[in-house]
């Protein structure tokens, strides 16, 4: 554990420099968490690509085979594959970003406690979160690019470029989700309140928010609470980029709410941390 820890020198041996600039500090944490991943990820496999892949091909081929609807009732998909996977891949990374940022920040926080270790070097709370976030967005990242080059050959694409752009509203998504998730494992005390973040927040983003079904079937007023949600933004954003049936204005609309929930959550994670770790 202790080759782990983040060692930097301390701010005597930097020559009386002061401060580590946002960017120098999170790259040099951002070492730590790679190394941790080189160590374990042969444990995410299974959870993070081969799960989720034949949960793509059990839902959009088997099952779809059996799905036999005009385009118009699938938001302009031509089958029900091309409609799924744009979904289940933007919650995936709803998912993927979830997961990294609950047990793992209230690891580094409670049990091997590497936070305070990396306090003492002339890192900053600032640092640990930024970093953080952006193994993050690593993970989220590398999930998703899979996805996406598996399924290119099954013919769900309209387009080269429209994959790479909805690659990217993947990663948006994910820090969406993860930087308020960061801030809530950064004030909990308990992993039991991780319990009610994934069976009454992930479930039902997960199920209701577009990725199996389009939402007008779920009633004028479930529908409006869906397009609420920054899930619901996530895959028609995605959905609208790989079926190459984008709505300009819409697709406007579905970024910036992504972004504002994005930006608000990194400050809200920056916030807890420090709380936590300076109280």
């Amino acid at each position: 554990m202790a080759s782990l820890v983040s060692t930097q020198p301390t701010g005597a041996e930097h020559g009386g420099r002061g401060r580590l600039s946002p960017v120098t500090g999170a790259l040099r944490q951002f070492d730590y968490w790679l190394t941790v991943y080189k160590r374990t990820w042969k444990g995410s496999i299974v959870t993070s690509f081969a799960s989720p892949l034949f949960y793509v091909l059990a839902m959009g081929v088997l099952l779809g085979n059996y799905i036999h609807v005009s385009p118009e009732r699938l938001d302009g998909a031509t089958s029900y594959l091309a409609f799924i996977v744009p979904g289940l891949i933007a919650a995936q990374a709803m998912q993927t970003s979830v997961f990294e940022t609950t047990y793992p920040v209230m690891g580094a926080i409670k049990w091997h406690k590497s936070f305070y270790a990396q306090l003492a070097t002339p890192l900053e709370t600032r640092d640990l979160a930024n970093a953080f976030l952006l193994f993050t967005l690593f993970r989220v990242g590398s999930t998703c690019a899979v996805y996406f080059v598996v399924m290119a050959p099954f013919g769900v694409f309209a387009t080269w470029w429209g994959p790479v752009l909805a690659w990217g509203v993947t990663m948006l998504v994910g820090m969406a989700f993860g930087t308020w998730t960061f801030a809530l494992s950064a004030t909990v005390t308990s992993e039991a309140s991780f319990g009610l973040v994934f069976r009454l927040g992930l479930i039902p983003l997960f199920l209701f928010s577009g990725s199996f079904f389009p939402i007008s079937n779920l009633g004028p007023v479930l529908e409006t609470i869906a397009k609420v949600t920054p899930m619901w933004h996530g895959v028609n954003l995605t959905r609208m980029l790989c079926l190459d049936t984008v709505d300009w204005s819409t697709a406007a609309i579905n970024a910036v709410v992504l972004l504002a929930v994005m930006v608000v959550g990194w400050y809200a994670a920056l916030r807890s941390l420090a709380r936590r770790l300076e109280s």
